[in-house]
């Protein structure tokens, strides 16, 4: 005969084993169930449930503009504290297909000294990169395989402010047009106004 003990252990392994059983019912049910109404729906084809995926992102070809004219060059005030004087070049204002804006500009240290650089900004990532810098004879100096780089958003810079003025304003993802980016390089930026009120 079982001790007290041994039946309260029968008893409780039994109990276990009918729960365990309840739970493995109501799974095959649920599945069934769900069969069910699979087969009672419409076929869809693989196409209607996929994702498409995002395309890898390809830089296109760059062709280097003219270098620039100081006296054909806009002014611009990047808000820097620094006695430099910044210019871009209007005529070489460009956006692609691949969104990025690519531009000429004209960095005037107190002295005179001039730095001339041909650029590209990728409105999207918010990165910067330099395509070619200018030559005293007035021809470019290509920069070897050049990287694109991270702008850094907390420390002012003449890209940031580029970008967040000038090139993909509202966070524009592939940049506005380049006659609306000079139309801001001549008549002011408007959502800066506003926001130095």
């Amino acid at each position: 005969m079982l001790e007290a003990e041994d039946k309260t252990t029968v008893v409780t392994e039994s109990a276990n084993l009918m729960r365990r059983a309840h739970r493995t019912c109501a799974r095959m049910l649920c599945v069934s169930l769900a069969c069910g109404l699979l087969l009672q729906t419409s076929p869809c084809t693989p196409a209607e449930y996929d994702i498409p995926e995002e395309k890898p992102w390809v830089e296109r070809e760059v062709t280097l503009p003219p270098v620039p004219r100081l006296q054909n060059m806009i002014r611009f005030d990047p808000g820097l504290r620094n006695s430099n004087r910044y210019y871009i070049d209007p005529q070489s204002i460009s956006v692609a297909d691949d969104g990025v804006v690519r531009y000429t500009m004209l960095i005037q240290g107190a002295g005179g000294a001039e730095n001339v650089s041909y650029e590209g900004i990728r409105c999207r990532t918010l990165e910067h990169k330099f395509y070619a810098f200018g030559r005293k004879d007035g021809t470019w100096n290509s920069v070897a395989q050049s990287a694109w780089r991270q702008v850094d958003n907390r420390t002012a810079s003449v890209q940031l402010t580029l970008w967040s003025d000038y090139f993909c304003p509202e966070r524009s993802r592939h940049g506005i047009a380049p006659k609306e980016a000079i139309d801001r390089f001549k008549n002011g930026v408007p959502h800066r106004e506003l926001r130095e009120r």
